[in-house]
């Protein structure tokens, strides 16, 4: 009898009889052989057909066979060093469900818009098999960060009542007879909760009505943002650099193969180790200030290319903290020690990605974030039920945002946003 198993598992059956179901990705035939690579969504492996040693009809049909073809074989697993993942499949039997003839993604290089337009299909290249198995190693890592360290999970709502980080960039939805908006972040209702539950944390689609098509900026996309009763800037600070450092460890141990299969410099991801170099607003200025390739003005938010320069300085992630006021959200708390700056911080990742982690100690007096709301022009009874946790229980608390893509992309080494999420959302682009 043939146990039916997954290429992954190959290791396990070394010397018996497997049966792997899945599709061709490779095929090569010298005479009496077919040397046919199976992919099933764990990996690939090398499935070797001899005339003499299969059936006429299947021997044939694996030689019409073009790429993407269903595939049902069974044979005999050996240890195999030259063949992909180590071991090669001795084929006895088998069926070709589906032939198929004409796959548009062929080995030869294709355009990125074409690409793209065929992402469905895309997605079964080795490339992006990989890209997706380390997406989904880097969320269960932060899912099981937070589990660890006693969090609830909790989820916000995508539609909202008004926004969170600024009203230029809402996408505004019919709502049955009224208006809502697409929502830019969970924070405001994790706060919520977190007054309910103490830390807890929302992971979720968030979405940015910017006309941004640049290799950092997606339409939708990912954010886990946790948030902390009893919290202040230098708690969500420890907390972020623990969760960077534990994620990229687990990310190592469990995705090494598709981290080589991508060729990234592990050295890399091993570098991720504590601690993090840490600045101030005023002096991460400084440094831009005396680099001969900025143009930054000190009062501005940073911009892509001063965190770059920023980032590159150092061979993990950098936070800056201290931002001025102006610059930031109504929500964040000032700096006792100086007004015009805000408690918050920056997680800029190496190589040039950018932002992977914005958070802040949020300002928790009553009449002070009634104020910043007037400041920001927000309206008001949008804000009441927010302005509740402020009357009834009030505490110092805190919390940050990761942008899910943008860590895929720092882990993977991938230099445009839009290859680490299945089905990107840019402007322009919402095909399928």
């Amino acid at each position: 009898m043939s146990t039916i198993t997954t290429v992954e598992r190959l290791g396990d059956h070394v010397g018996k009889s497997v049966t792997l179901r899945g599709w061709l990705y490779h095929k090569s035939s010298k005479g009496k052989l077919h040397f046919a690579q199976l992919r099933d969504g764990t990996g690939i492996a090398q499935c070797v057909l001899f005339k003499g040693n299969v059936p006429d009809a299947l021997f044939d049909a694996v030689g019409k066979a073009g790429q993407e073809s269903s595939l049902i074989l069974t044979g005999d697993v050996k240890a195999e060093p030259r063949a992909p993942g180590g071991f090669e499949i001795g084929v006895t039997d088998g069926r070709v469900l589906q032939a198929v003839e004409g796959y548009p993604i062929t080995p030869k290089e294709h355009g990125p818009d074409f690409l793209m337009n065929h992402r469905h299909l895309w997605l079964r290249s080795k490339r992006q098999w990989a890209i997706m198995r380390i997406r989904d190693a880097v969320v269960t890592a932060l899912r099981n960060f937070f589990d660890e360290r006693g969090f609830v999970c909790i989820d916000s709502p995508i539609f909202t009542p008004a926004a969170c980080e600024g009203t230029s960039t809402l996408f505004e939805v019919q709502y049955f007879d009224d208006k809502a908006y697409l929502t830019q972040s969970g924070q405001l209702y994790a706060e919520a909760t977190a007054m309910a539950l103490g830390k807890v944390y929302c992971f979720g689609p968030t979405f940015r009505a910017e006309k941004s098509k640049t290799r950092r900026h997606l339409t939708e996309f990912w954010m886990l943002e946790p948030e902390v009763a009893y919290a202040d800037l230098d708690d969500i600070m420890q907390l972020a650099e623990d969760m960077l450092v534990y994620v990229a460890a687990r990310v190592l141990a469990k995705r090494r193969n598709e981290l080589l299969a991508l060729e990234r410099d592990l050295s890399k991801l091993e570098a991720i180790r504590p601690p993090f170099p840490r600045l101030t607003y005023d002096e991460a200025a400084k440094i831009l200030a005396e680099h001969p390739e900025s143009t930054f003005k000190h009062g501005d938010d940073f911009g892509a290319a001063d965190e770059t320069i920023l980032s590159n300085r150092f061979d993990r992630p950098v936070m800056v903290h201290r931002y001025p006021s102006e610059v930031k959200a109504f929500y964040m708390k000032r700096d006792p020690a100086d007004p015009t700056k805000c408690l918050c911080v920056d997680v800029l990742g190496s190589e040039g990605v950018g932002e992977l982690i914005g958070g802040s100690q949020r300002e928790e007096d009553l009449e002070l974030l009634l104020a910043r709301i007037r400041e920001h022009g927000l309206p008001e009874e949008a804000f009441q039920w927010y302005l509740d946790l402020r009357k009834f229980g009030s505490v110092p608390h805190a919390g940050f945002g990761l942008g899910l893509e943008r860590t895929v992309q720092f882990i993977t080494g991938m230099g445009n946003i839009r290859d680490v999420i299945p089905f990107p959302r840019t402007p322009g682009s919402a095909e399928f």
